[in-house]
């Protein structure tokens, strides 16, 4: 069987004294869609933090393509082949789109590559090169915070809230592109606090409450979980 791209098993971790994972584990395998799912509370953003190395659990393991990489420090989950899309964006106001892309790169040639590959996949941001990001819509911040991520051609990303304060329409096109990425061959982890349509591009889910999994398996075989534990619970 192949090895999974993202192992997360029975992670514990919290906040001074009090703990908000209580012995998480989910996995994903290379090129599939993992949603995480949970209402607010749940544990999504605390799972996020563990596995992109900005919270040091206190016992259990994180593996990335076999390699243990638990407590590792950002840097190295990003070496590891880790990228972070994280809750809010991310992204600078001040800078342009172009700008962006250009603190990612090493040289101007690496930086005219990288804007070449993040206009192939969005070609929206294309039209919005040189305008400042804090004047464009929050759709257009969010596709730029997920492009930052492509273009560095990480194995494996994590999306936090990808969904967060748009409208249904920019979310499906959002998700479109997710999809996209998987085809291509990118593992993605998508965590997300409402359903919206995760369940029709995710290939595994698993659902927090409490800070622990309460469900977990293909989306078409947790539907009436989904009804017990999260949308039964006010979240919708």
């Amino acid at each position: 069987m192949t090895e999974p791209m993202l192992a997360v098993r029975e992670i514990r971790a919290g906040y001074g004294q009090i703990e908000v994972l209580h012995g998480v584990s989910v996995e994903v395998r290379p090129g599939q869609v993992l949603g995480v799912l949970g209402p607010n509370g749940a544990g999504k953003t605390s799972l996020v933090r563990v596995i992109s190395g900005e919270l040091r659990p206190t016992a259990g393991q994180v593996a990335v393509a076999g390699v243990d990489v638990t407590g590792a420090r950002p840097e190295r989950l990003a070496r590891a082949g880790v990228a972070t899309v994280p809750e809010g964006r991310g992204i600078f106001p001040s800078l342009s789109v172009a700008e962006h892309l250009r603190l990612l790169a090493r040289d101007r040639r690496e930086a005219k590559a990288l804007q070449e590959h993040a206009f192939s996949v969005f070609p929206k941001l294309a039209e919005r090169r040189n305008q400042v990001a804090g004047t464009m819509s929050g759709g257009e911040q969010q596709m730029l915070a997920l492009a930052r991520a492509v273009v560095l051609r990480r194995p494996l990303i994590v999306i936090d809230e990808l969904s967060m304060g748009l409208a249904p329409q920019i979310v499906e096109s959002l998700y479109q592109h997710v999809a996209d990425l998987a085809r291509d061959g990118s593992t993605i982890v998508l965590v997300e606090q409402f359903v919206h349509d995760i369940l029709g591009i995710a290939d595994q889910a698993v659902v927090l409450a409490h800070g622990q999994v309460v469900a977990d398996g293909p989306p078409t075989e947790i539907a009436d979980v989904l009804a017990d534990h999260y949308l039964g619970a006010g979240a919708s």
